[in-house]
């Protein structure tokens, strides 16, 4: 069950909206879309209403910082990733959260597959609709930085729906 570009599910609280991203150690992918959704939540006025988290299916990271290579790709690109710190999914996450968007299939087939409120990030990308967001880990830095360009536009496509979902303009 895919969504239609640019919906939603409702909220479980109308006008708030709670929005988990998830990846396998939540150091490269899911923290830098955390960092990159968060800002543009606050740049449209919608912090008070809408809440981001990130997290791994994975806790071989729990409490580190992200990998520097994303740091450093958000750096360059003039985000703030210093205040994330890598934690595992807790399995109340699908019942605290609007929506939970998993990077890649693994991803979402760990989180117990696609449903309702659990997607993958990309069916969100007004670009390759419903691709996997790839892991740039074991990559160079050109994979954070193609990371990156997913993460904003798909970021940007969630706001706007994240607008009409909490019934702001």
């Amino acid at each position: 069950m895919r969504p239609a570009p640019g919906e939603l599910p409702a909220p479980r609280e109308p006008g708030r909206y709670a929005v988990a991203l998830v990846c396998l150690g939540n150091i490269c992918r899911s923290p830098m879309a955390d960092v990159v959704l968060t800002r543009r939540v606050d740049d449209a006025g919608l912090a008070a209403r809408v809440s981001v988290a990130s997290a791994g299916t994975a806790g071989w990271h729990t409490g580190k910082p992200m990998d520097s290579r994303a740091a450093a790709t958000l750096l360059a690109a003039d985000h703030d990733p210093s205040a994330h710190r890598a934690r595992q999914v807790d399995p109340h996450w699908l019942d605290q959260h609007d929506l939970v968007l998993a990077m890649d299939e693994q991803n979402l087939a760990d989180l117990g597959g696609r449903s309702e409120r659990v997607h993958l990030f990309r069916d969100h990308d007004p670009v390759g609709t419903g691709g996997e967001v790839p892991d740039p880990y074991y990559g160079g830095d050109q994979g954070f930085e193609e990371v990156l360009a997913m993460v904003e536009r798909t970021s940007a496509a969630l706001v706007s729906a994240l607008q009409r979902a909490t019934g702001l303009p």
